[in-house]
């Protein structure tokens, strides 16, 4: 079959691999009818997220036709049209009963290289790094969807693979990311990032009522997205982020912000994110926080900080003393997606929302390589890539 493949920072090729197959009883095998590349595939693409290694299979954001069920799988049969969860999750373990899916006990096949890493393990993931169980991904033909009779969640006639296709990951983790803010008739949400998963979290924290919600970007396509969104835009490059903020909440702050970037912060114009890029480029520190550090100088004291954007390793310079004293609630993780997916997927066919807002690009997996480059240099507007395989 043909499949995206990392190679190495910024060479992302299609290859021709072996076709999957059953290893398990409650295994399933999917044909790939849309996949899609996600924002946090560019920190793989950059090579600043470790444990990758040369072919492997990129890509979580997939959903397809199950073609093969393994003997112990009784949940799906053959011809069930399926999202599937970027987290794999047995549904049995202790964090799996507790609705906590995200971080399944059982699922990471590299339990105890994870260990090491994070102290204990989190679940496996598609396509994202051998820290996470090394699963092939789901820019591919074909994949093998493991604990199958747990998490693919079946999508009923009537509604196109891009309607559905972000329950997999980004329409769930912008809810969670909301969700997480316990939001409030009156509060403003400020969310930092209007790609992907912050375009969801916009539209998930007015859905939940937010009085206002703020979005924080530089691109203008993004920005105007955002606002087609319900939001108040800002312009981190045009207007300074804390005094403006101030001015939109009667000098109080926002009661609750989302870092929606993660890891990979493009500021430029600030000393501390000039830091982080040097020390970056030498080493000396993996990711670039100055979200993080901003949304803590800028929560209302008692505020709550929510963290969809995604780290993987150490960060310095944290305001420490300004997360404690205001006592702010920080509230991070990996989505739990199954968590969320029935009620989303109702609101979808209530008309609440089409997540297919968010799609700019459509392609062949032939030409996701170049549209890997084309999204991270938000070329053309770029914001969210679909791939026909």
């Amino acid at each position: 079959m043909r499949a995206l493949c990392w190679h190495g920072k910024h060479d992302i090729r299609c290859d021709t691999v072996p076709d999957p197959g059953i290893e398990d009883g409650r295994d399933a095998i999917i044909k790939v009818t849309s996949c899609a590349i996600c924002g946090s595939d560019l920190h793989l693409f950059d090579g600043v997220m470790p444990g990758m290694e040369h072919g492997d299979v990129m890509g979580h954001e997939f959903m397809g036709e199950v073609v093969e069920v393994g003997r112990d799988n009784k949940a799906l049969k053959v011809g069930d049209r399926v999202v599937v969860p970027f987290t794999i999750s047995c549904g049995e373990c202790e964090q799996c009963r507790r609705g906590n899916f995200s971080v399944c006990e059982r699922s990471n096949r590299n339990k105890k290289l994870a260990d090491k890493a994070f102290g204990h393990s989190t679940a496996g993931l598609y396509g994202y790094t051998h820290l996470t169980g090394g699963y092939p991904g789901g820019q591919a033909e074909y994949v093998r969807v493991p604990y199958a009779d747990c998490g693919p969640l079946k999508i009923p006639e009537g509604l196109s693979d891009e309607q559905v296709l972000f329950l997999g990951d980004i329409f769930p983790t912008g809810w969670q990311a909301a969700v997480a803010c316990d939001i409030e008739p009156e509060d403003t949400v400020c969310v930092w990032g209007a790609g992907p998963v912050g375009q969801f979290a916009i539209r998930s924290a007015l859905l939940l009522g937010a009085r206002q919600v703020i979005a924080i970007d530089r691109v203008p396509e993004r920005l105007a997205m955002a606002a087609a969104g319900g939001a108040i835009t800002l312009d981190f490059d045009e207007e300074p982020v804390l005094e403006r903020l101030a001015e939109l909440t009667g000098g109080k702050g926002p009661q609750k912000c989302i870092d929606a970037v993660g890891m990979e912060a493009h500021a430029t114009r600030s000393l501390d994110s000039i830091v982080d890029r040097a020390k970056q480029a030498v080493m000396l520190e993996t990711d670039r926080p100055h979200v993080l550090r901003e949304m803590i100088m800028a929560c209302r004291p008692a505020g709550i900080l929510s963290v969809p954007g995604v780290y993987g390793g150490f960060v310095d310079k944290i305001p420490m003393g300004a997360l404690m004293n205001k006592g702010l609630t920080l509230r991070t993780g990996q989505t739990h997606v199954p968590r969320w997916t029935e009620d989303l997927l109702r609101r979808i066919r209530d008309g609440q929302i089409d997540p297919s807002f968010v799609i700019t690009h459509s392609a062949g997996l032939e030409d996701g390589p170049g549209l890997y480059k084309t999204f991270r240099d938000k070329e053309d507007g770029c914001i969210k890539v679909v791939l026909k395989p």
